[in-house]
């Protein structure tokens, strides 16, 4: 039988942050680990929700608080008002910061983990840029990024990528023009081990079943995307 969910600590040179643990039915050391990057909104219900349903897949989850500075495991909804309030969240964290959290948060679920076993990261919004940074800072074996905002502005970061990518866009994100996704594209022309999907019918946060953007289509068509590149192998690199 599995152990229950929980908060766990993770401790830094500034303090101590919570981070969400959802567990396969295996247990600790089983099978491969997730870090879990969060909206705007928080490690919130979506969030956690998406936590369980990868561990009931197998795999074991960490999603951590990136907003404890501020405001420690906020919770948001997607009401106007909770909507002012995670911009606000946003525009106080630190993105460097938060960036050292989800490198902390990889290097304490290496320890949850079976020896020899891949960390990949995660991540939705804000979380989706934080899942790109932690690929190229080598903190994680893999990277998803559902509708990462900001990328197109962080792409000089591409070249210290050794590991596989997987993107998914709306083609309706008002917030991310195809601009921007066709400089990702551009940019890691040439690297099979990196895929950019852009669902035809989707807006900013389509993966989301709370949000009225929510595309049942394209979430469906994007979790099998995701699982599938989670579990192929990763190639070999170059020496």
């Amino acid at each position: 039988m599995n152990s229950p969910s929980k908060w766990i600590d993770i401790q830094t040179d500034e303090g101590t942050f919570s981070a969400y643990l959802a567990l396969p039915r295996s247990g600790e050391r089983s099978g491969p680990g997730i870090v879990l990057i969060q909206e705007i909104f928080g490690v919130n219900d979506h969030i956690r929700e998406v936590a369980e349903h990868y561990a009931s897949d197998g795999y074991t989850v960490l999603a951590p608080d990136l907003f404890w500075r501020s405001e420690p495991r906020v919770s948001l909804g997607y009401s106007d008002a909770d909507r002012t309030r995670a911009f606000a969240l946003m525009k106080a964290c630190d993105i460097a910061r938060a960036a050292g959290d989800v490198g902390l948060t990889a290097h304490a679920l290496r320890s949850r983990i079976a020896p020899g076993e891949s960390v990949a990261a995660v991540g939705y919004c804000l979380g989706g840029r934080l899942a790109y940074q932690a690929a190229a800072a080598g903190a994680v074996d893999k990277a998803v990024a559902y509708y990462g905002g900001g990328i197109d502005s962080i792409l000089d970061q591409a070249e210290h990528i050794r590991v596989p990518l997987l993107f998914h866009f709306g083609a309706r994100d008002a917030h991310i023009p195809q601009t921007a996704v066709e400089a990702i594209r551009q940019t890691f022309t040439g690297r099979p081990d990196v895929a950019v999907h852009v669902y035809e019918n989707a807006e900013h946060g389509f993966n989301c079943p709370m949000r009225p953007a929510f595309h049942r289509h394209s979430a469906a068509l994007a979790r099998g995307r995701t699982l599938t590149f989670l579990e192929t192998p990763q190639p070999a690199q170059a020496a």
